[in-house]
């Protein structure tokens, strides 16, 4: 036993540091212990992420703890990425309050409240309007509208289509009543008076919804068209939708790189600055007109963390910790979500 003891100790002497590390990098690549190591690097972060979070909701600066502001507050934005400062603002914190969100640290929270605000400032939430959602899936919105008195036409495409059927198994299809209803929020009466539902493919909409509309929206969706051409393309015909003067509000997936890769194509693409830029210019040439856009990120340390996987829903080895989503990962590439206003001329 001795004997081997000093074979191995004369072995290591002849050994650099450098080689050792080397070995041992070798023996977890081969084993399979790197790659889990990387995972558990990326819990880790997410714990930490949770942790700063939680400072804030135990401050009241957003989450159960902060106050919900009774009445809206003016903001006079344009189209903006998601922060960390609105999350923390009365404008998105009042929006919550009466749709019955918790203002999480979450850019899903972000898109709804965008949403409500750029309807409520141009004043579409009355009786006598009329919305027409695209790609609804579970949103509040729908019932949240339809209680103000606005009359609401909730698409979705249709449940015998293929691509529907990730969205059916999930519950975030928006073909049935059931799935829209939102009883917090309105009666079935009420809600049956004045909404309404259809199975419209985004990438070919029918003609006789053309000029029906004060409103449209779409929450997360056109980044689901099949490319960014397609999604594009989408918003542009949208705005046949229209009655003069209407407006569409839309949010969806943003690389926050402008100039590295992206995802052009498939089941979810990432739009970039040059993409919201070459949309505006197209529809200044279709004569309509794209809010200002405010491409700021954020100065928040939440504004600057990165979800990583998994994400709630997917199989992990611990409780899932509610680390900040504000920017995630998709492909390895840094995503926010976007909001963008568009005016159909008058």
């Amino acid at each position: 036993m001795l004997r081997r003891l000093r074979s191995l100790a004369k072995g290591l002497s002849r050994t650099s540091p450098g080689q050792i590390l080397g070995k041992l990098h070798s023996l977890e690549v081969t084993s399979g212990a790197a790659a889990r190591n990387a995972d558990l690097a990326a819990w880790n972060t997410k714990v930490m992420g949770s942790a700063m979070a939680s400072q804030f909701y135990e401050a009241g600066l957003a989450g159960r703890l902060a106050p919900l502001p009774p009445d809206p507050v003016d903001t006079g934005y344009g189209g903006r990425l998601c922060r960390q400062e609105d999350i923390e603002s009365q404008w998105l914190r009042h929006w919550c309050g009466q749709i019955g969100f918790v203002p999480l640290y979450h850019r899903k929270v972000w898109e709804d409240c965008y949403a409500l605000q750029a309807l409520y400032e141009r004043g579409m939430m009355m009786p006598g309007r009329r919305g027409l959602g695209f790609a609804v899936g579970a949103e509040w919105l729908p019932s949240f509208l339809a209680a103000r008195g606005v009359e609401v036409l909730a698409t979705d495409i249709d449940a015998d289509d293929l691509r529907a059927r990730n969205w059916i198994q999930t519950d975030q299809h928006g073909g049935r009543v059931e799935t829209i209803f939102k009883p917090g929020l309105i009666d079935m009466e009420s809600f049956n008076e004045r909404v309404s539902m259809r199975a419209v493919d985004m990438n070919e909409i029918p003609a006789d919804l053309h000029g029906g509309f004060d409103f449209l929206w779409s929450i997360c969706s056109l980044e689901h068209c099949g490319s960014i051409r397609q999604g594009l393309d989408f918003v542009v015909e949208a705005m046949k939708c229209l009655r003069p003067g209407g407006v569409a509000v839309h949010t969806t997936e943003f690389n926050m790189d402008p100039d590295g890769p992206t995802i052009e194509e498939g089941g979810t693409v990432l739009f970039q600055r040059r993409h919201i830029e070459e949309l505006e210019a197209r529809l200044a040439l279709a004569g309509h007109r794209m809010l200002p856009m405010d491409f700021g990120t954020g100065t928040g340390i939440l504004d600057q963390f990165v979800d990583l996987p998994p994400y709630p829903g997917n199989d992990a080895p611990l409780a899932i910790p509610e680390a900040p989503h504000l920017r995630l990962s998709i492909q390895g590439l840094v995503s926010t979500s976007i909001g963008f206003i568009v005016e159909k001329r008058a």
